[in-house]
């Protein structure tokens, strides 16, 4: 089951099948979405999902397919959906790279061409996006996500429901705080306040978030 139907639902629908996980129901919350694969029911909303997962008991697993700098909502439906018995695995794209010794929290998803190298710690409810790469030894909060062809070197830490942009960079033993959106295409070289908005090259603070 994934909460979402619009464009990280998609993403994900297209390899879950190859980790063995069928796509039983979507849910959410705009009136305007509909369900883009055929036969697989939309619910709308929690009320909705509740019903539903009343006529299905049993072991069901479930994913949030919220992208974005939306930690923090991610993980709220996660915990949602841990208290009505769901259960949140850790999926990683087929063509995605994860070192043996990787921590991946409930819920944290690896997209393709991605790669997670040595010792790195990736916490719950996670996105590394499409050819992201995180190096040796970072580690990501909670809700964390590393937006598409984002590239983290070693030794970076990124606090709880940071957002870090398409195509930035972050030089090692640097600490994203939590909550804080590094722009698109950003590197960042200094230490970035929690809450804060960064970007450009160097990253320089714009504004409080």
């Amino acid at each position: 089951m994934l909460w979402g139907a619009t464009g990280h639902a998609r993403v994900l629908a297209e390899f879950l099948g190859t980790l063995d996980y069928d796509i039983v129901a979507l849910v959410d919350n705009d009136p305007n979405v509909t369900s883009f694969l055929p036969g697989v029911p939309l619910l709308r909303g929690e009320r909705a999902l509740r019903a539903w997962r009343t006529e299905r008991p049993g072991d069901v697993h479930a994913l949030v397919a919220v992208g974005g700098a939306r930690g923090a909502e991610r993980l709220e439906l996660q915990a949602a959906l841990t208290e009505m018995g769901y259960a949140l695995p850790a999926v990683v794209h087929p063509r995605a790279f994860v070192a043996a010794d990787v921590k991946l929290g409930a819920g944290s998803q690896v997209l393709a061409n991605a790669a997670v190298a040595a010792a790195a710690s990736i916490g719950a409810g996670c996105i590394v996006n499409t050819s992201a790469s995180v190096d040796h030894e970072c580690r990501l909060g909670d809700g964390v996500h590393i937006g598409p062809g984002a590239t983290l070197a070693g030794n970076v830490m990124v606090d709880r429901n940071a957002f870090v942009g398409t195509g930035a960079a972050v030089i090692p033993h640097i600490t994203i705080g939590a909550g804080a959106v590094v722009g698109a295409g950003s590197v960042v070289v200094r230490d970035v306040p929690a809450g804060a908005l960064v970007y450009g090259n160097p990253a320089r603070l714009r504004s409080p978030r």
